[in-house]
């Protein structure tokens, strides 16, 4: 695939960048090992500045930055402007707390004294999606940053305007240039770095197909890797829920994105009495909802990243139809090719069913009927992924209950599954492996180190006349 930014709404193509040589690289990669030595022998104060810098210019250059994804995968304007307000408040959070997190951490053993200390590892290679093309970096940069890592860059190659903003916004925050370096590299190159003993550690943020491409390379080379794949996340709408505040929730969440997240809402599990009374809820807040140019402040969902994307999605839909589903709202593409894609609702979601296995990347919301409580659990649990899950009830107990025995990596009771700081966030199955965010997340790519020191030796008794 070329490295271009080409705009999903008009077809055109805005810029093409050409391919990194191994020898560039490599030359880079030496230049981040280098730097990774100085780096961490730098203050968590001294880093720290650095966050708070270049958390400031993300709230400086929120609307370039905006405009930069309206263009390049078709984010709408206020969502954009959102996603740097997030990962300014992600960098100000490692800012504020890496320094506790990684604090030594005392235990209790048969030494005089024992304890956990944390290290960075050094070179981490990350490799990002381009549905959230500056979040998904952040909330790994920061971290990873802030704990005395340096990182290298691979992002998606239709968002390569995006990932030049974010190296500079590191190196204008003073950061050293080789702590952040962008890579404009294909598939073999990515192996190559994996090989090379310079890079510590890999994380991921893509498909399964990619997560098992990068964690095979990672496992071949024994380098540490988080993978953060996709997802077919559960909403559980029992019968004593608040229908209305479900539904128009179900509909915000399905269209996190136009839908493209890993993290939406994508399987709607509805316990039968409330489930036509959901399913004409939801329908009326996905029609009221105004596709259009990201670029106008008035868009709702803006199209598809990619036409082949587009495509590929239709043929989800259509095979599931041939396969027994029934269509409550149809939307989807207008012809092949085009990367609008309207919201479309499919009920009678059964086994054997396209929709019911694999992930639907875009509006696509999939209901399917619940006789109670537990077949509902059992549904949600029947999927190869586990990554984020909902369950709205009245009865909180029971919701907790659930969401213990919901096999996924985030459970929200009566409310929208989204990442933040605070949290860790990451998923099970095929979701993938690690954790991102949170304390959990930056102690993936550190030596957590055990220390135990001896007693002091008691001294000899001497006597005396």
């Amino acid at each position: 695939m070329p490295i271009a930014s080409i705009n999903p709404y008009t077809g055109r193509t805005l810029r093409r960048f050409t391919e990194f040589s191994w020898a560039k690289t490599e030359r880079l990669l030496a230049q981040a090992h280098r730097a990774a030595a100085q780096w961490r022998a730098t203050t968590f104060a001294e880093r720290a500045a650095g966050l708070r810098r270049a958390a400031a210019l993300l709230r400086e250059r929120q609307e370039e930055l905006a405009r930069l994804m309206a263009l390049e995968m078709g984010k709408p304007l206020r969502d954009g402007r959102a996603e740097a307000q997030k990962c300014a408040t992600c960098c100000e959070y490692y800012a504020t707390h890496a320094e506790a997190f990684l604090a030594d951490e005392e235990v209790k053993t048969d030494a005089g004294r024992s304890f956990i200390s944390y290290a960075p590892l050094g070179v981490v290679l990350a490799i990002m999606p381009w549905n959230f093309p500056l979040w998904q970096v952040v909330r790994f940069a920061a971290p990873a940053l802030m704990a005395g890592n340096v990182g290298l860059l691979k992002h998606a190659p239709n968002v390569p305007q995006c990932a030049l903003a974010l190296e500079n916004i590191f190196h204008d925050a003073g950061l050293p240039p080789a702590a952040f370096q962008n890579l404009f590299i294909n598939n073999e190159t990515v192996a190559r770095l994996l090989a090379d003993p310079r890079v510590a550690a890999v994380t991921l943020t893509g498909s399964e197909r990619a997560g098992v491409a990068v964690g095979t390379e990672a496992g071949r080379h024994l380098k540490k890797a988080v993978l953060e794949l996709g997802g077919s996340d559960p909403f559980i709408v029992l019968a004593d829920a608040d229908v209305p505040l479900a539904a128009k929730t179900a509909a915000q969440a399905r269209m996190i994105n136009a839908g493209q997240s890993c993290i939406a809402a994508k399987r709607f599990i509805v316990e039968k009495s409330v489930k036509a009374e959901f399913v004409q809820l939801l329908k009326g807040h996905l029609q009221a909802l105004r596709y259009g140019d990201p670029l106008a402040e008035a868009t709702d969902y803006g199209p598809l990243a990619r036409p082949d994307l587009a495509d590929e999605l239709s043929r989800q839909v259509a095979d599931s139809v041939a396969q027994g589903a029934k269509v409550a709202l149809a939307g989807g593409q207008p012809r092949p090719g085009a990367t609008q894609f309207d919201p479309v609702i499919l009920t009678n979601v059964k086994k054997g069913q396209r929709a019911y296995l694999e992930e639907l990347f875009g509006p696509v919301a999939l209901v399917l009927t619940a006789r109670d409580a537990a077949q509902a659990l059992a549904l949600a649990n029947d999927s190869p992924f586990g990554l984020g899950a909902a369950v709205w009830t009245r009865d909180v107990a029971r919701a907790e209950a659930m969401a213990r025995q919901l096999e996924s990596g985030a459970v929200f009771i009566n409310g929208l599954v989204k990442s933040m700081p605070e949290l860790p966030f990451g998923g099970v199955k095929h979701s993938g492996h690690g954790r991102e965010l949170s304390y959990v997340g930056i102690r993936e790519f550190v030596n957590q180190k055990s220390v135990w020191i001896a007693k002091a030796a008691e001294p000899d008794t001497v006597k005396t006349e």
